[in-house]
């Protein structure tokens, strides 16, 4: 579709989407007309979206890149394959960021999926990739969360917190089906929802296919979460913890085609291909962690027995494993990585997962043994690293990782390790609480965004 035919559907408006490196929907609503006229040489947004916290203060402290810092703008280029009606008389479209001379902003979340989708091609290889998206779900209003500092909420559907529990008030279904109709009516494929562990918890499995198709599925379902809560009434959260039971993730799963045969199958069990995958993933587990755990409160899920992966590791069907191994099916046959919270801004997380599965190939990296016991409680000494348990450790561990340094590029490591240490000072210095199962402070920055 060309921008002149876009801006003639007949739309009142055009929303430009995208994330930023915190995964928060970012964009601005355009005129028909203005859409029309800046589709091919882009929109102009302030280079802030980049250096603002979720506490909407500028992070110091660190390096910017040359066009990073004078408040000049970088562009946004939608991809009118992206553009849909939204709502009538509203059409969204996504995009990626670009620096004035025509190459991709280096943070840009979008355009790093894509970097590492084509890395991966050039290879041979294609992608299929699924995500789960886990979010908990309140009775009160978003006004009622904010004026109670988003603590003390009450779950929607009952306090039963039994993974795939039926008996659930009529509200809780009339949420999900509402969020089930809004998927239908954008195009949004959806294979799954259920209960999940916690009270008011549950979890929507997207279908899979290309990463950056995916990423925007993730992008645009989040949202339509979001509305369907506010329009009925209610308010969702996708915290990593928000509250001081379970946590929440965001399940990654891959598997490789070549030829149109996946490659991760061999009738035998993990194939060669697998087994370098899961090498280079766990080479570059802990750099990752950082990425996929990116917040304070990402890190108060790892404890053992509650369902997060705790150590570097990996299992044939092992959930407690951080990567677990599907095997012996010619179709199903594929990688979950077990480490990503419910905060991760997916379009980065993959593009880390990604990153990894490229050097294990390149690289023909052979993992050790799978863990065949539970990966949870294992004392020290047994060969089995536990993951960095908080923002700090594993941002030295991204900053230290030469792997993810070349494929992802050292201007975005470095800038999101500087990120992430300004992140750990705000905690420290403007209220949180170390000690706390989760702090106000958290709440409140955390609960609404990403």
């Amino acid at each position: 579709m060309s921008a002149a035919e876009a801006a003639s559907n007949g739309a009142r408006a055009v929303r430009l989407e995208a994330t930023n490196l915190e995964g928060s929907f970012l964009g601005k609503t355009v005129a028909p007309k203005k859409f029309a006229s800046g589709a091919e040489s882009g929109f102009a947004f302030a280079d802030l979206l980049f250096g603002l916290d979720l506490g909407n203060a500028p992070a110091f402290g660190f390096a910017y890149p040359d066009w990073r810092g004078h408040l000049d703008d970088v562009f946004f280029h939608p991809d009118v394959s992206t553009q849909i009606e939204w709502e009538p008389g509203l059409d969204a479209v996504i995009g990626d960021y670009w620096l004035k001379d025509g190459t991709p902003v280096p943070l840009c979340p979008r355009n790093l999926t894509r970097k590492l989708t084509d890395r991966l091609a050039s290879l041979g290889f294609t992608a299929t990739v699924a995500v789960e998206i886990e979010a908990t779900v309140f009775e009160e209003s978003i006004q009622e969360a904010r004026a109670r500092g988003y603590r003390g909420l009450t779950p929607l559907g009952g306090s039963a917190g039994t993974a795939y529990h039926l008996a659930k008030s009529k509200d809780w279904y009339g949420y999900m089906n509402a969020v089930a109709d809004r998927l239908d009516a954008v195009g949004i494929e959806w294979e799954a929802w259920s209960d999940e562990d916690a009270a008011g918890q549950i979890e929507i499995n997207l279908a899979p296919g290309d990463p950056v198709k995916v990423c925007d599925s993730w992008a645009r379902t989040r949202q339509i979460m979001r509305e369907v809560a506010f329009e009925r009434g209610h308010t969702v959260t996708f915290m990593a913890k928000p509250t001081e039971g379970y946590g929440q993730a965001s399940h990654i799963n891959i598997s490789l085609q070549r030829d149109g045969a996946n490659v991760f199958y061999a009738e035998e069990g993990p194939s060669e291909a697998m087994r370098h995958a899961v090498g280079g993933l766990l080479a570059t587990i802990e750099g990752n962690t950082s990425i996929v755990l990116p917040q304070i409160t990402s890190y108060r899920r790892l404890v053992d027995l509650s369902g997060p992966p705790v150590t570097a590791s990996w299992g044939i069907s092992n959930k407690t494993t951080a990567i677990r191994a599907v095997c012996g099916h010619p179709s199903y046959s594929r990688l979950e990585y077990r480490v990503p919270g419910a905060d991760a801004n997916l379009y980065l997380a993959l593009a880390g997962v990604l990153a990894g599965v490229i050097a294990g190939l390149e690289r023909k990296i052979e993992p050790p043994d799978p863990v065949s016991e539970m990966a949870w409680c294992m004392p020290p000494g047994v060969g089995v690293e536990r993951l960095p348990d908080t923002i700090t450790k594993a941002a030295a561990a991204l900053e230290a990782d030469p792997i993810l340094r070349e494929l992802l590029g050292a201007e975005f490591v470095d800038y999101w390790v500087g990120s992430r240490r300004w992140e750990w000072m705000q905690f420290h210095t403007a209220g949180g609480d170390p000690f706390a199962e989760l702090s106000e402070w958290e709440s409140a920055r955390y609960f609404e965004l990403p």
